[in-house]
């Protein structure tokens, strides 16, 4: 299936898009590329069995599902390529861009949406394997990778974040088409006991009525008077976290010890280190959240400072050794990364 998003005729980057209230964009999902994905969706539903709780979808500034609704709001930013540039710049990183991830993240959604729906946060047996709803839902968490007690969906062991997110991402699993849990999860007992109840737990509700059934949200981006710059205002995370003494000898360790310009070990032409790093940035940003949790917005804070220092270094590299100098990076960053989410800064 072809998700492509057309390019828009007005760029991204001009003051009229920024300065233009949410609501008076014309945001939609029809005719869109959401369009056939959430088609293809629903015919998943279908296909697991889902006869009486049908969810509504709607345009919203994040992924949300409210406790009091069974609608999955949808990043607005996803329905125009315009917008996904403008997020991509301001924010960094995107959460569900092409068919495969935004199947992902409706599975995900959805398993929200199932737990509403029936309040199964009030039965004793979903309480006993996954925990209290009322646990404090902390923005920044420190995950245990590759825990067995927990399925692995999202990006970051987003399973660990929480009860309601640790049902959701079962629930994922359990509806994603050929995931095969029963074996893929054959080692993992805990995670592998949560799998087996959502399994009969949906066998059980498919054919009743859900308790919540509202479709309205004030969340719908048509309600929002405010406008992009002040939608994404003050998203940064504060630089401060970033000046780390000993950073300039790390990088130095780096790219000095791919070849020095007067070793005459390669002959290839030198390249700015700066310059790597800020090409690397989605990438590296992207793979260090799956595998660690720190979250996107500080990676890229962490390796902007990087890059600003790699400059003022004069740091370089040989274009033949580019791989290596990426996979240098990625491991400090990864270190960094680990410290971050385990003691609360990057370093001890």
């Amino acid at each position: 299936m072809d998700t492509t998003v057309t390019p828009a005729e007005t760029p991204f980057h001009e003051s009229r898009l920024e300065s233009t209230p949410i609501r008076d964009l014309g945001l939609k999902i029809e005719g869109t590329p959401l369009e056939p994905v959430i088609e293809e969706f629903r015919r998943e539903l279908e296909a697991v069995g889902f006869r009486k709780l049908k969810p509504h979808f709607y345009l919203a500034t994040d992924w949300v599902v409210h406790d009091d609704t069974i609608a999955i709001g949808i990043p607005f930013y996803l329905a125009r390529a315009d917008l996904t540039a403008l997020h991509a710049e301001r924010d960094g990183h995107i959460e569900g861009a092409g068919r495969a991830a935004l199947l992902r993240y409706l599975r995900h959604e959805m398993g929200h949406v199932v737990n509403y729906a029936y309040q199964l946060y009030d039965r004793e047996d979903w309480v006993q394997l996954f925990g209290s709803m009322t646990q404090p839902y902390l923005d920044e968490y420190r995950p245990e990778p590759f825990s067995r007690r927990f399925v692995l969906h999202l990006p970051g062991w987003y399973a660990q974040k929480h009860p309601d997110e640790d049902w959701a991402e079962t629930f994922a699993v359990w509806m994603t088409p050929g995931s095969s849990w029963q074996a893929a999860y054959a080692g993992w007992p805990d995670a592998l006991k949560k799998l087996e109840y959502c399994d009969r737990l949906m066998r059980e509700l498919r054919d009743q009525d859900p308790v919540v059934t509202a479709l309205e949200s004030d969340w719908d981006v048509r309600k929002l008077n405010y406008s992009l710059a002040e939608h994404y205002e003050g998203w940064s995370t504060p630089t401060e976290e970033a000046q780390l003494p000993g950073l300039d000898g790390a990088l130095q360790a780096i790219f000095e010890d791919l070849g020095d310009p007067e070793d005459g070990t390669t002959r290839a032409p030198r390249l700015p280190a700066a310059d790597l790093i800020r090409r690397g940035e989605r990438d590296i940003m992207s793979d260090v959240y799956r595998w660690t949790g720190h979250f996107p917005e500080r990676t890229r804070v962490l390796l902007r400072h990087l890059a600003e220092r790699a400059r003022a270094l004069n740091q370089v590299y040989p274009a033949d050794r580019e791989p290596r100098a990426v996979l240098a990076l990625s491991t400090l960053v990864t270190s960094l990364a680990m410290n971050h989410v385990h003691r609360g800064s990057y370093l001890p």
